[in-house]
């Protein structure tokens, strides 16, 4: 798809703009959002009330939708903790000296806890890891690297498995993450469809 200058101009003048620090009263709006989106996604899932949203942190709407337009905007901003774990929970993976399906494990057991923790998250991130559109596709870029970060220790390990896609990985256990959330599944419940991702992640001994 091609980009017309005048669509980059807009894209430069709406990242400028949100790089501008906001007044004092309205960086106190945007955190009590912030705070009670929070609360809410992780009482009522992603798809929770925004006009609830808005009366919790003592706003009308009208200031909710300056600060978030989307539904996914808002989803972001809660999201901007998630991914600073995302990414200290594969540094302290590739530093735990661990076997290679012990790694896969707990990182993969890392991401599922910590997105289900914001039902129906997995699936907003599964849906936006493409979409660069999307709020979230900045996140999922955050995750696919610290991804990335984990797979090249296995692979320097010898125990990676030739051709496999950092992406499609991430996918998968997003999938996972999605299901144990729609079914209420806790983590060891969940460990099952994680190890068949990394049968497929790790390299076969066999064919050595």
């Amino acid at each position: 798809m091609s980009t017309t200058p005048t669509h980059i101009d807009d894209m430069a003048e709406a990242a400028d703009q949100a790089t501008k620090p906001l007044r004092a009263d309205a960086q106190r709006n945007y955190d009590k959002l912030v705070n009670a989106a929070r609360d809410a996604f992780r009482e009522h899932g992603a798809q929770a009330s925004l006009d609830d949203i808005a009366k919790r942190a003592g706003v009308g709407p009208g200031t909710l939708y300056r600060h978030f337009p989307t539904r996914d905007d808002l989803i972001d901003a809660v999201m901007r903790e998630w991914t600073v774990q995302v990414e200290a929970d594969s540094d302290d993976v590739v530093q735990a000296g661990l076997d290679a399906r012990a790694t896969l494990t707990t990182w993969f057991g890392k991401f599922v806890e910590n997105i289900g923790i914001y039902r129906g998250a997995a699936a907003k991130v599964m849906s936006a890891m493409d979409d660069e559109s999307s709020p979230i596709y900045r996140k999922c870029q955050v995750l696919v690297g610290a991804n990335d970060k984990v797979l090249a220790h296995i692979d320097a390990m010898g125990e990676l498995r030739a051709g496999v896609d950092s992406r499609e990985v991430m996918r998968l256990v997003s999938g996972v993450a999605s299901v144990a959330d729609e079914a209420g599944m806790s983590l060891d419940q969940s460990i099952p469809m994680l190890d068949i991702v990394i049968q497929g992640v790790l390299r076969d001994p066999s064919a050595s």
